[in-house]
């Protein structure tokens, strides 16, 4: 299963089943799990830790050393769920001291020329368009979908079920379950198709919109709309995933339209 034009390292932890085609570069501090397809001229550098069933397509390059110039040498790694497509010409790139590992999750879509810095951590079932990029330390919740050449500033934070047009500029940080479009970026509504396919009730889904509605549309600065929010409605799992999300923010949260 392994081409005689690939160069493996001997230390490499290769599973059995492996299918690696030509001219694929691996070094020595390499784990890949079972079931995963290398295609070929993919450059897989010390560090890396690619799980079961992945496929990364021509001209990847996985776990290169970080683009920042305070990185000193570190042993630090990259780390790639199961049954995660990385498409053609993506780079992702080990961390640093900082978190001393870049995370993608399980069941994620990459596709072509997405760039991942050092110490992202991505979750599971995202999905990145073409020519998306994440500047470091950017954290990414599940069911994230970012459409072709999303550019997300360092340190920020997209929260889970969170969708992101095309061509956006992220400099602030995106609240779960939400749109968000414009520039700069704003508050769109929230991901409702997103949020019927991965099985929320239109309870729940009502339940999100009038929370927004209060954070967003009605004027209130955050602090006010938070406190009205937890003054007037009842606990839930969904009420506070958003409340604390919010309160949490080291980079500030996106506005609404007409509030820039």
């Amino acid at each position: 299963m392994i081409q005689p034009l690939a160069y493996i390292h001997p230390q490499a932890k290769i599973a059995g089943n492996v299918v690696i085609e030509p001219f694929v570069t691996i070094d020595k501090d390499v784990v890949i799990g079972e079931g995963t397809w290398i295609g070929p001229n993919v450059v897989i550098m010390n560090g890396a830790r690619i799980g079961k069933n992945c496929r990364i397509f021509s001209g990847s390059v996985i776990s290169g050393i970080p683009q920042d110039l305070k990185f000193a040498g570190e042993d630090t790694t990259v780390e790639i769920g199961d049954n995660t497509t990385i498409r053609e010409c993506v780079t992702i790139n080990r961390g640093t001291k900082d978190r001393w590992k870049t995370v993608i999750g399980s069941n994620c879509l990459i596709m072509a020329y997405c760039h991942v810095a050092h110490d992202c951590v991505v979750g599971n079932n995202c999905i990145f368009s073409n020519n998306t990029t994440l500047a470091g330390h950017v954290t990414i919740g599940d069911y994230v979908v970012l459409a072709g050449m999303v550019a997300i500033h360092q340190f920020c934070h997209v929260g889970s079920h969170a969708f992101v047009t095309g061509g956006s500029l992220v400099r602030k940080d995106v609240p779960p379950y939400v749109k968000a479009a414009r520039e700069p970026l704003s508050y769109v509504g929230i991901n409702s198709v997103g949020l019927r396919r991965r099985g929320y009730s239109s309870d729940q889904i009502n339940e999100i919109q009038d929370i927004y509605r209060t954070i967003f549309v009605k004027k209130h600065n955050f602090s006010n709309a938070l406190d009205i929010i937890e003054a007037e409605r009842q606990p839930t799992e969904i009420r506070d995933e958003i409340l604390d999300f919010i309160r949490n923010s080291n980079r500030g949260i996106m506005k609404g339209f007409g509030n820039q």
